[in-house]
């Protein structure tokens, strides 16, 4: 197995790679296996694939959960961890750092940060104020030990904020508070996704979504990572409600069928 140094600097020398980085979102260790299985150099967590796994909602996970949860898929494969780790848990910088401090004891190679403040009536910090968290946790994790890898995320077009110039401020000045990856979920249009890439000197994460470009437009356009989020959860989710549904309401099985793509996952546990 590798040390935990070499997957954390493994991490980010694929975001500097000839093609992106295809992150796949884990929700188990189960799920780490079979990706690590098929081939993929790197893998995440997803917030809300773990809260669904504990019979919750995206953001009503605790930080002691986060941090057991990365703990078991760290060890499950020897390809290296980002972790989903929502607004670190805190809205301080100084509890920031400790926090980050936790998560890179886990063994994850990396972990991102939000701007999303969790309060309805301002959801997204004040923007020096995120600059100062993302500053926080840039130094939590390079201060000493690995180079464990920080992705600052900046929230707006999730929370009804379409004003493409402030995130793309905002993605600068975490470029500056020493971020080492910067995203922007919710970015779809490949002229928003251009001018993002164009205004920042670091790896740009975006996120497949229905409508985005497909990665060979995405890599021509200079993205350097695609990650899918909860996507792969709920492609399971999905699959499970329609096998469900036609047990119960037509009482056949025809969802056997889906099964026969299941042989790599068996595979990935011997």
């Amino acid at each position: 197995m590798s040390t935990h140094a070499e997957k954390c600097d493994r991490f980010l020398a694929l975001h500097h790679g000839d093609a992106p980085l295809l992150l796949p979102n884990a929700w188990d260790p189960g799920t780490a296996k079979v990706f690590a299985h098929l081939g993929f150099s790197a893998f995440a967590t997803t917030s809300a694939g773990h809260a669904a796994t504990l019979g919750r909602l995206d953001g009503h996970v605790t930080l002691a959960e986060i941090l057991e949860h990365a703990t078991a898929l760290a060890s499950a494969t020897d390809i290296p961890l980002n972790v989903d780790f929502e607004n670190a848990f805190a809205d301080d910088p100084a509890a920031v750092a400790v926090n980050i401090g936790k998560l890179v004891a886990t063994g994850a190679a990396g972990g991102s940060v939000e701007d999303y403040s969790r309060k309805r009536d301002d959801p997204i910090y004040e923007r020096s104020l995120a600059a100062e968290r993302v500053t926080a946790a840039a130094e939590a994790a390079h201060g000493s030990g690995p180079h464990f890898v920080i992705t600052a995320r900046a929230e707006n077009l999730l929370h009804g904020r379409s004003d493409l110039a402030d995130t793309i401020a905002r993605l600068q000045a975490y470029q500056a508070a020493g971020a080492d990856v910067l995203y922007a979920p919710g970015l779809s249009n490949i002229d928003d996704i251009r001018s993002v890439v164009s205004s920042v000197d670091l790896p740009v994460n975006v996120l497949a979504l229905p409508n985005v470009p497909p990665v060979a437009d995405l890599g021509a356009a200079g993205v350097r990572r695609i990650s899918v989020g909860s996507g792969f959860n709920l492609v399971a989710l999905g699959a499970t409600v329609e096998a469900a549904k036609e047990f119960l309401e037509s009482g056949t099985y025809g969802f056997w069928s889906l099964a026969a793509s299941a042989g790599p996952a068996r595979d990935a546990f011997r």
